[in-house]
């Protein structure tokens, strides 16, 4: 055995490891949770404008212009605060465009410079 050679000691060479691999990771793991965070508001803000067109043309079908627009932003929550909607009646059909700003991390207090719309129609109803 005295022409083996070890290449380490035996005990104590890797104190430390388990330490370094941890806060090498951790960054990566946060990284990780605030992207997939990113992608959940993404979806929620397309749901919440398509939610919201779909209210505004039902209201718009059966009470104009008015009830469509106020409809519409109030089935968004506050903190959605800059929705752009649009109301029109063309051919018996109702079409509502609602369009939201996507927010970054924390919604209502920055948004991303990317716009989701959000298309619905209703059949214009007849009052008797």
């Amino acid at each position: 055995m005295s022409g083996i050679r070890r290449l380490r000691p035996a005990t104590g060479a890797d104190r430390g490891q388990t330490a370094v691999e941890f806060v090498g990771t951790v960054p990566w793991i946060i990284i990780l949770g605030l992207a997939v965070w990113q992608c959940v508001l993404v979806g929620y803000t397309i749901s919440l404008a398509g939610n919201a067109a779909d209210q505004g043309a039902r209201a718009g079908a059966a009470h104009g212009a008015a009830a469509c627009d106020a409809a519409a932003k109030r089935h968004l929550p506050r903190r959605w605060n800059t929705p752009s909607v649009s109301c029109e009646e063309r051919a018996q059909i109702y079409k509502t465009e609602v369009v939201l700003r996507v927010p970054v991390l924390i919604p209502g207090v920055l948004d991303f410079p990317v716009d989701v719309p959000g298309h619905a129609g209703a059949a214009r109803e007849e009052s008797d």
